[in-house]
C-alpha cells in the first residue's frame, strides 16, 4: 500500500510556538536573516546583469513602535510576488533560499536560511503577523496577514519601494521584545557580525562643533545623535590576512570580548575551502594554572549569523582553552540552528583546526631555531617568532592537548619546550642530549631531575647542582600526569623530583660510600629519632651519604607523590591514591659528625636537644615545620644561641 503523508496545519502553530525554537528569542535571528537574506539575492541579480536598477541603501531597519505594540524588521531586498507569497510562506517548510541556491547555485552571494521555517518562528512571541512586500520585477506589494491560525489574507497594496517589512503584533505575554534594550541586546548577541548593515534606532555621540569654541578657542564637544548601526558587516575573519595587522587582531580581539582586558599571546587566521568551507580567528589567550576549559570561550557562526558558544565536538577538548571565532556553512545544524549535529564535517574540522595549531606552533618553534642557528642577536627579542617568550603561558595549554590528542602529542614532541631552574629552555630531545652524560645512571637509564617549585626545593636544587646536575622547573597542575606520558614516548628515562631521595640515591652510580656507623650503633641510633617524630607520616631511613650532606633530610616518595597528584586533577580511576594521606621519609646521613655526636652524648636532655634542632632543621627545609612546633623551634635555637 502506498500514501501521503498528510500534515493537519491547524496543528503546526502550537507546534512552532512550543518546540521548534529552544528559546523564543531566536525569532529575531531568523527575521533579520530572511532580511540578509532577500538583499544577498538582490546583489547577485544585479552582478548577472539581470537587476539593472539602482541598489540604494541597502541597511536593514529594525524599529519598535511601544505604542501600537509592534516590532518591524525592514529589508530593502528582492521582495515577494504575489505567487511568490503563496510558495515560500503559505507553504511552510518550502525555503525560498533552496530554490534561489537551486538556480543561481555557481554564482551567489552568500545565504544564510535552509529549512523555510524561519519566518514563523515570528509567532512565538507575536499573535498577529503582517508582510508588506513589493517585489524588484515592479509587480503589485502585497499585504499578508496571519493572526497565527491557518487562516490569512493576502491583498494587493500600496508600496512605493522593493523590499519587505515584517510587521509583529508583540503578544501580551512577550512584552519584553517592546523593550529597547532587549531589542539591542539580541541584535549584538545574533546579528553583530551579518553581512548586511542592519540600523536599529539611534544613538549618542560627542563631536567637535563647527560653529561654537571654548574659551580657549577649541571647539566645543557637543552631543549629536545619528542612526545606530549595531552589526560590523566585514569582520575581521572574512579580510585576508595580508590585509590585516597584529594590532587590526587585537582591536578584533577585544571586539569579541570587551571584558578582556588582557590581549591575546598570538592567533591563527584559518581560510580553508576545500574539502570543506571554514573560515575563523583563533586566539591564544594567557592560560591560568588553574585548567578552566570553559565551553564559552569560541563562538560558532554560520554565515556570519551567530549560532552557539556551545562547539564541543567541532573543536577538540584542549583547544576549548582558546578564544575566537569559528565561521562554516558546511557545520550540520539542526533545524532551528541552535546547536551542532554530528557528521562527517564535524570531524574533518576538528582534525583541521588541531592541525592548524600544531602547524603555527612548529613554526614558530623552527623560526626561533634557526634564528638562534644564525647568530641572530634579535632572536631573543622578535615577538613574532619567540615562542620561548610566549611558552610560559602556553605551556598548560600544550601540555593538556598533548593528553588528549595523541596526533597533536605526535607533532608537539618536537617543538615542546623544557625549562630548566636557570630559565633556559631546551627542546626534548635536545635536553635529552644535554643532560645524558652526567644524569645516566648505574643501569644506564636517563635520570631527569626536576623541582615542581624553585623557592620552596630550593636546597635540594642546590645539591643537585653542587653535582653538577641540571634540575627542570615543571609547576604545572598537569605536570605529573606529563611527566608519565614523556616517560612512555622515551625509552629507558625516568623523571623524579629533586626532593624525592638523596642526591647519591636519584641518579644512582656504582661507588659506593663507606659507612661510618657500626649496625648495632644504627640499631641504637633509629629509636632516638623515631621518638622525636610522628611515625605515621615519616619513616626514618638511615643512609650513608657523603659527610658533606645534611645531617638529615627530608625526602618524599615520587610514586606516590605522582599518582596522588594524578588523582587530584583526573579522579576517575585513581581515587584510591588521591585518598592515602602524605607520607615523607626522614634520611639521616650516618657519616655527618653531628649524628655521631648525636650517638656519643650522653647527657639525656642534651641529646634530646640536639635531636629535636636536627629533625626541625630538615622539616623546616621542606616547609613542613609550622605553627606550635614552629614556636617551639624558635624559641630553642634562640636558647642555644
Amino acid at each position: 500500500m502506498n500514501g501521503k503523508l498528510n500534515v493537519q496545519t491547524e496543528n503546526i502553530f502550537p507546534v512552532i510556538k512550543k518546540f521548534l525554537y529552544s528559546d523564543h528569542e531566536i525569532f529575531l535571528r531568523e527575521l533579520i536573516s530572511n532580511a540578509v537574506d532577500a538583499t544577498q539575492k538582490l546583489k547577485t541579480l544585479a552582478s548577472r546583469g539581470e537587476f539593472k536598477g539602482e541598489l540604494g541603501d541597502l541597511t536593514i531597519n529594525v524599529a519598535l513602535n511601544t505604542k501600537e505594540g509592534t516590532l518591524t524588521v525592514s529589508d530593502c531586498g528582492i521582495g515577494m510576488t504575489a505567487e511568490e507569497v503563496e510558495k515560500y510562506i503559505n507553504q511552510i517548510a518550502f525555503s525560498g533560499v533552496t530554490d534561489f541556491l537551486d538556480k543561481y547555485k555557481d554564482d551567489h552571494e552568500q545565504l544564510i536560511g535552509h529549512f523555510g521555517l524561519g519566518f514563523y518562528s515570528a509567532f512565538m512571541v507575536a499573535d498577529r503577523v503582517e508582510i508588506i512586500t513589493k517585489s524588484w520585477t515592479d509587480q503589485p506589494a502585497q499585504h499578508w496577514t496571519c493572526n497565527g491560525d491557518p487562516e490569512f489574507t493576502m491583498n494587493p497594496t500600496d508600496r512605493d519601494n522593493r523590499g519587505t517589512d515584517i510587521v509583529l503584533h508583540i503578544a501580551d505575554d512577550c512584552k519584553e521584545f517592546l523593550e529597547e534594550q532587549r531589542i539591542l541586546a539580541l541584535l549584538r548577541k545574533y546579528c553583530r557580525f551579518m553581512p548586511v548593515a542592519i540600523r536599529f534606532g539611534e544613538e549618542t555621540v560627542w563631536e567637535d562643533s563647527d560653529t561654537e569654541c571654548d574659551k580657549d578657542g577649541k571647539p566645543k564637544r557637543v552631543e549629536k545623535k545619528q542612526p545606530r548601526i549595531v552589526n560590523d558587516p566585514e569582520p575581521a575573519w572574512k579580510k585576508a590576512p595580508s590585509a590585516l595587522t597584529d594590532d587590526d587582531y587585537r582591536k578584533f580581539y577585544h571586539e569579541l570580548y570587551p571584558m578582556n582586558f588582557e590581549d591575546p599571546l598570538f592567533q591563527i587566521h584559518l581560510n580553508v575551502d576545500y574539502p570543506f568551507n571554514l573560515t575563523g580567528i583563533l586566539y591564544f589567550p594567557k592560560v591560568k594554572r588553574t585548567i578552566d576549559p570553559s565551553r564559552n570561550k569560541i563562538q560558532l557562526y554560520c554565515n556570519q549569523v551567530f549560532v552557539t558558544d556551545q562547539v564541543e565536538g567541532i573543536v577538540p577538548d584542549y583547544l576549548m582553552l582558546l578564544h575566537g571565532v569559528i565561521d562554516s556553512p558546511d557545520i550540520p545544524l539542526n533545524v532551528s540552528r541552535s546547536y551542532l549535529q554530528s557528521d562527517s564535517n564535524v570531524k574533518k574540522i576538528s582534525s583541521h583546526i588541531s592541525k592548524k595549531v600544531a602547524d603555527k606552533l612548529e613554526e614558530m618553534s623552527k623560526a626561533q631555531a634557526k634564528k638562534q642557528a644564525d647568530g641572530d642577536e634579535e632572536a631573543k627579542t622578535d615577538g613574532a617568532t619567540q615562542l620561548e617568550e610566549k611558552w610560559d603561558d602556553i605551556k598548560i595549554f600544550v601540555q593538556y592537548g598533548m593528553l588528549t590528542d595523541e596526533k597533536f602529542c605526535e607533532r608537539a614532541m618536537k617543538f615542546f619546550l623544557l625549562k630548566n631552574t636557570e630559565g633556559k629552555y631546551f627542546t626534548i630531545d635536545s635536553y635529552l642530549d644535554k643532560v645524558r652524560p652526567l644524569q645516566t645512571d648505574k643501569d644506564k637509564s636517563l635520570v631527569c631531575l626536576y623541582a615542581s617549585d624553585a623557592d620552596a626545593e630550593h636546597p635540594y636544587i642546590e645539591k643537585a647542582k653542587a653535582k653538577g646536575y641540571d634540575v627542570l622547573l615543571l609547576d604545572s597542575p598537569l605536570e605529573s600526569h606529563f611527566v608519565n606520558l614523556l616517560e612512555q614516548k622515551k625509552e629507558k628515562t625516568r623523571f623524579v623530583r629533586v626532593d624525592s631521595d638523596s642526591i647519591e640515591k636519584l641518579i644512582a652510580k656504582d661507588e659506593t660510600i663507606p659507612e661510618k656507623l657500626s649496625k648495632d650503633e644504627q640499631d641504637k641510633l633509629r629509636p632516638i629519632i623515631e621518638q622525636t617524630i610522628d611515625k605515621q607520616r615519616f619513616t626514618v631511613q638511615l643512609e650513608s651519604l657523603e659527610s658533606t650532606e645534611q645531617p638529615i633530610t627530608v625526602t618524599q616518595s615520587e610514586f606516590m607523590r605522582r599518582y596522588r597528584e594524578m588523582a587530584q586533577t583526573s579522579g576517575d580511576g585513581m581515587g584510591f591514591y588521591g585518598q592515602m594521606p602524605e607520607n615523607y621519609n626522614l634520611v639521616v646521613n650516618i657519616n655527618h659528625p653531628l649524628i655521631g655526636r648525636l650517638l656519643e652524648e650522653t647527657d639525656a636532655d642534651k641529646q634530646q636537644t640536639l635531636v629535636n634542632q636536627l629533625t626541625d632543621i630538615a622539616l623546616l627545609g621542606a616547609g613542613l615545620l609550622k605553627g606550635e612546633a614552629l614556636s617551639r623551634f624558635i624559641k630553642r635555637s634562640v636558647d642555644i644561641i
